[in-house]
């Protein structure tokens, strides 16, 4: 009776580092119309990274080289079928999002470091790290402007790569806790100034420009939506209505990370991972603090699931690629080149692609 008492108070009182929130999620959409179940995902090439992993995010540089950001803290520079592959700066931190400016230097948001530029020499300077005299502790995706301008995500307020050990750990319970933190931040690089453009969003992810640049695409990955957000915003609240933002997309099937623009107007989106059983611990805000009582081999996990979707401007899904089998790593987003899309990966240990 005593070991009974004693799990039971474990399971009720032991400290857990989230304090949960409840919200109302949506009934999930399954697997059914634009997201039918199919296999186009499946069968990539791969190009091996050695002992790299996570190559996160993808973009090619006007060298026509290819640049990818992983776990190591490298950023990689190849040519477009992996040869030649190098390492072209290490940043110290836990690079994600990456994007050109005008002057050819790579702009990074490092989990771990802020906003930082590198040069074509592979010079690391940093950018920002603070905003309103507080820590950006999550710096997730960026996108440049032709103004100049920079903007990017500060995924969580709550939960940094450093403090939580890397990125997955603190995503994992930025969701779980839904106390929707999450920024959106613009660093203006001749005024050298931070602001909050948009805040309110459970857990920011992947950011990109619409074709004429007056808003923001802003995947919000803890409820499952895409925001259109004006740039000219400031600290917008998304949970107060306002004619600035709206949803764009909602009620996706997996959780939506990197956003990157393609061909034909085509906006790309990576689904890092399938809905699960917090959507029925959404208004149970006492069932997600015992998860985390729970060991982890415990947790009903779904298997892995690669997803990719293209959206147009206006949120209508245009192309749905998908790999049941198990087969791929955490999908986080694609960049469409003329012939090929590259897929981008949070944990696997090579760089996958399709043929067009």
């Amino acid at each position: 009776m005593l070991g009974i008492l004693v799990v039971a108070a474990y399971l009720a009182f032991w400290p857990v580092p989230i304090r949960a929130v409840g919200w109302q999620a949506p009934a999930a959409p399954g697997y059914q119309g634009a997201h039918a179940v199919n296999a186009k995902l499946a069968g990539q090439r791969r190009i091996p990274l050695g002992a790299e992993q996570g190559p996160e995010h993808v973009v090619f540089g006007s060298d026509g080289l290819l640049y990818t950001a992983v776990a190591s803290g490298h950023i990689l520079r190849m040519d477009r079928d992996g040869g030649g592959q190098a390492v072209f700066a290490s940043t110290g931190g836990r690079p994600l999002g990456l994007a050109f400016d005008a002057g050819h230097n790579l702009i990074v948001a490092d989990a771990i470091k802020g906003l930082l530029s590198v040069a074509p020499d592979g010079k690391v300077t940093p950018l920002t790290d603070a905003v309103d005299g507080k820590a950006i502790g999550f710096a997730n995706a960026v996108v440049v402007a032709t103004d100049g301008k920079i903007y990017f995500s500060d995924a969580s307020e709550r939960f940094t790569t450093a403090q939580w050990g890397g990125t997955e750990a603190a995503a994992m319970l930025d969701v779980m806790e839904q106390s929707a933190t999450g920024r959106v931040l613009e660093y203006d690089p001749a005024a050298k100034r931070t602001r909050v453009v948009a805040k309110g969003l459970s857990f920011a992810n992947g950011v990109a420009l619409s074709a004429d640049q007056q808003h923001l695409l802003v995947a919000e990955s803890g409820r499952y939506r895409v925001w259109k957000i004006a740039v000219g915003a400031e600290r917008l609240d998304v949970a107060t209505p306002s004619p600035q933002a709206a949803v764009l997309a909602d009620n996706l099937p997996g959780y939506p990370d990197n956003l990157m623009r393609g061909t034909n107007g085509r906006i790309w989106l990576g689904l890092a991972g399938q809905r699960n059983d917090l959507d029925a611990m959404a208004e149970r805000p006492y069932l997600r603090e015992l998860a985390l009582r729970i060991p982890r081999f415990l947790w009903s996990m779904p298997k892995p699931y690669g997803h990719v979707i293209a959206l147009t401007e206006d949120g209508k899904v245009v192309d749905d690629l998908q790999d049941p089998s198990g087969a791929s790593a955490l999908t986080t987003g694609v960049t469409e080149t003329a012939d090929r899309l590259y897929i981008h990966s949070a944990n696997g240990g090579s760089l996958g692609w399709l043929a067009k």
